[in-house]
C-alpha cells in the first residue's frame, strides 16, 4: 500500500510517534521492517538533558500518564549516531524541540545537515518545564518559529501540534501561512494527575504528565478534524491509534499519514504489520482506497494545494 507524501514515496501511511523505539538506527530499522512507513527520531534538544525521575510513565488500562522530560545528548552529542543513520534503507524524521526560536533554529540548521527525509519541529510538549508549550498555543509564536526554522533547513517540516491549543485550527493555519510543509496533530493531551491513594501522592516523579493512549483518541480525531478543514498542507494523524479502524477513523476525519505510538505498547512492534493487515482488509471489504476515504467525515472534496495530501 504505497503512498507519496510530500512527493517522498512511503511503503504504507503508518508512522512511528517521536519518543516511541526511537533511540538508534538498529532500533528504527526494526520498526520500519516491521511495518512501519515512516520513522521519527526522539526529540533532539539544544543540550543534554536527562529528563524527568522515574516513574515517568504509568499505564492506566485505558491510556498512560507520562513525564518523561524530552530526555536527549543534545544535538552536536549524536555523532555516532547520526554516522550510523548515513547508512539507513528507511525513511527518517528528525524531531527537534527548544526553548527559544534561537535554539530551534540552531538545532534545525545542524539537523538538516544530517540530510533526514523530513524535520519535525515539536511546538506541543506539555510536559518538560514549558519546552515548546508556548509555541504550541501561541499563533504568533508557532509562526515566528515555523519561519525561522524554514529559513536554515532544506527539507520539508512538519509542526507536531498540542491539543492544549485554544483553537488548533488557528495554529495550524498559522504554521502553514509560515512555511511547515505538514501538520503533525496531536501530542499528549493534559497534562494530567494521578495520585496514589495509600501513598497520598502523585503516581509520577514530575507529579504532572501528558495523556496518551486510547483515551485520548476522540480528542485526536477531532483536532485532524479541525485542521483539515483550516489548512491545504498534509496532516499527520497521531494519537490512540491502535487498530487497523482507528486508522481507518483518522484518515476520514483528514489525515494523509496515521501515526503510531502507545500503540506499540499494546500491540508490540507487530502493532504495524497488524493495523496495515486490518486497514488493507477494511478498504478491500469496502471497495475503497486511502484516496477514497480521506476526509470523507467531512462530507464533501476539500481542494488541496499540489495534490499531495
Amino acid at each position: 500500500m504505497t503512498i507519496k507524501f510530500l512527493y517522498k514515496k512511503l511503503k504504507n501511511p503508518l508512522v512511528l510517534a517521536s519518543g516511541v523505539l526511537g533511540n538508534n538506527k538498529e532500533i528504527l530499522e526494526r520498526v520500519h521492517e516491521n511495518g512501519c512507513g515512516l520513522v521519527t527520531m526522539k526529540s533532539i534538544g539544544p543540550a543534554p538533558r536527562d529528563g524527568h525521575k522515574n516513574p515517568t510513565v504509568i499505564d492506566l488500562g485505558h491510556g498512560m500518564i507520562n513525564a518523561v522530560g524530552l530526555p536527549t545528548p543534545g544535538y552536536d552529542h549524536m555523532e555516532e549516531e547520526w554516522q550510523a543513520l548515513e547508512q539507513r534503507s528507511f525513511p527518517l524524521t528528525a524531531s527537534i524541540y527548544g526553548g527559544s526560536v534561537k535554539e530551534y533554529q540552531t538545532v534545525a540548521k545542524f539537523v538538516t545537515a544530517k540530510h533526514p527525509d523530513f524535520i519535525e519541529i515539536n511546538i506541543s510538549c506539555p510536559n518538560s518545564d514549558q519546552h515548546g508549550m508556548i509555541f504550541g498555543v501561541s499563533e504568533q509564536s508557532a509562526f515566528d518559529v515555523v519561519t525561522a526554522v524554514k529559513q536554515v533547513i532544506d527539507v520539508p517540516l512538519i509542526a507536531k501540534l498540542t491539543p492544549q491549543a485554544p483553537d488548533i485550527a488557528r495554529i495550524a493555519r498559522a504554521c502553514e501561512a509560515a512555511g511547515a510543509d505538514a501538520i503533525c496533530a496531536i501530542n499528549t493531551a493534559g497534562p494530567g494527575m494521578v495520585i496514589d491513594i495509600e501513598a497520598r501522592m502523585p503516581v509520577l516523579a514530575f507529579k504532572k504528565g501528558g495523556l496518551s493512549g486510547p483515551m485520548i483518541r476522540p480528542i485526536a480525531v477531532r483536532c485532524v478534524y479541525d485542521i483539515y478543514e483550516a489548512v491545504s498542507i498534509p496532516i499527520i494523524g497521531l494519537g490512540g491509534v491502535t487498530t487497523g479502524e482507528n486508522a481507518v477513523e483518522m484518515i476520514m476525519a483528514g489525515a494523509s499519514l496515521v501515526g503510531i505510538g502507545s500503540g506499540v505498547r499494546y500491540r508490540g512492534m507487530g502493532v504495524f504489520n497488524q493495523v496495515n493487515q486490518e486497514l488493507t482488509a477494511w478498504l478491500t471489504a469496502h471497495d475503497t482506497t486511502l484516496d477514497g476515504i480521506r476526509g470523507a467525515a467531512h462530507g464533501r472534496t476539500i481542494q488541496n494545494k499540489g495534490g499531495d495530501r
